[in-house]
């Protein structure tokens, strides 16, 4: 169990930070859009404005996922759960956030295949390559490029992308033992705050 409350602080720390960096990624956005709005009315249109704000919007909303799961702020379906009790919460969401920990390990999987793919590698064994790739076994090939007209290489969206989905599957299973504490008794939530662990 002190594994658990340990695991549980630490990723809840890491996750806590990252959240709150990526949060003003907003402000980001706003500037790549409203330099887009400018460029088209008083210049010649940018090619790049649409494909960047699209990458960070996906960096905001990965990125910040495992924050908004941490925070509670995911959704959810309350017509039956704002009534049940803490210990029946925290019954049903052990059972699907199993659930999700699948979902997010097929998510992962397929993600570092995509990944593998834009940086060149054409085969059916995507965690091999990174492996042969970390001990300079393994050679990059062509570089997938987008098939707009601005053709950005994509390889670092989709490590972006894995490292968000790694970061959510981290998170999910904090939130899993989460529960498992709470059913046991062990956990209070007015101990999960992340800035305590800081």
């Amino acid at each position: 169990m002190g594994f658990m409350h340990r695991y549980i602080r630490m990723i809840d720390a890491i996750n806590y930070r990252i959240g709150r960096l990526v949060m003003y990624g907003i402000f980001v956005m706003v500037g790549i859009l409203l330099w887009s709005s400018i460029s088209k009315t008083f210049f010649l249109p940018s090619r790049w404005t649409l494909e960047v704000a699209q990458f960070a919007m996906v960096a905001y909303y990965i990125l910040g996922g495992p924050y908004s799961m941490q925070m509670g702020s995911s959704v959810r379906m309350d017509l039956f759960y704002a009534e049940w009790s803490l210990h029946r919460k925290a019954q049903v969401d052990a059972i699907t956030v199993l659930l999700l920990i699948f979902y997010l390990g097929v998510l992962l999987y397929g993600g570092l295949g995509s990944t593998a793919y834009s940086l060149g590698f054409w085969g059916d064994q995507p965690i091999s390559y990174f492996v042969g790739l970390a001990t300079g076994s393994e050679e990059i090939g062509r570089l997938e490029r987008s098939p707009t007209a601005w053709r950005p290489f994509l390889w670092p969206i989709k490590t972006i992308m894995c490292i968000g989905i790694f970061l959510m599957l981290l998170q999910a299973i904090a939130e899993f033992f989460r529960d498992i504490l709470r059913l046991r008794g062990q956990w209070h939530d007015e101990v999960s705050s992340p800035q305590e662990s800081t």
